[in-house]
């Protein structure tokens, strides 16, 4: 592999952790809607996924409320993973912090579309919150050429 390079695994690897999340919401998502009597799955129009917490049991919108999630912080993890990859600095303690990350978010998923238990998934959270403040301070480091 180039050298820094390796940090774009976990990246690859949260990407397919986000499809799987997209398979296992929709998997247990469309037989929900499909039984829930308030909904015309045939004359269905408009509104958003939140419009089925009111509608759908909690833990079939678990999913969807984790597929959401991925979309939002992981962002900011891909973006300085892929810079960190450009510049040379995604091996070593940067490629060990992206599956730190990965890890960390996979867990986060795990706990929230089952036990969905909040002070544990804040846990999981901040903890993975930590490893991408630390991403972002490595590759602050490097390109603004700040010697600590």
């Amino acid at each position: 592999m180039t050298t820094g390079m390796a940090i774009l695994q976990p990246v690859v690897a949260l990407a397919i952790w986000t499809m799987v999340m997209w398979l296992w919401m929709y998997a247990t998502r469309i037989p929900a809607m499909n039984k829930a009597p308030e909904i015309d799955t045939a004359n269905l129009t408009g509104g958003t996924g939140k419009d089925l917490d009111a509608v759908l049991p909690a833990n079939v919108q678990w999913k969807a409320h984790n597929y959401n999630h991925l979309h939002e912080q992981p962002t900011v993890f891909y973006a300085i993973a892929i810079t960190l990859a450009i510049v040379g600095q995604g091996d070593g303690i940067n490629a060990l912090l992206g599956w730190m990350y990965m890890g960390l978010r996979v867990i986060h998923s795990l706990v929230q579309v089952t036990a969905n238990k909040v002070l544990v998934r804040f846990i999981l959270f901040a903890l993975s919150s930590l490893v991408l403040i630390a991403l972002i301070l490595h590759a602050t480091l490097f390109l603004f050429d700040i010697h600590m």
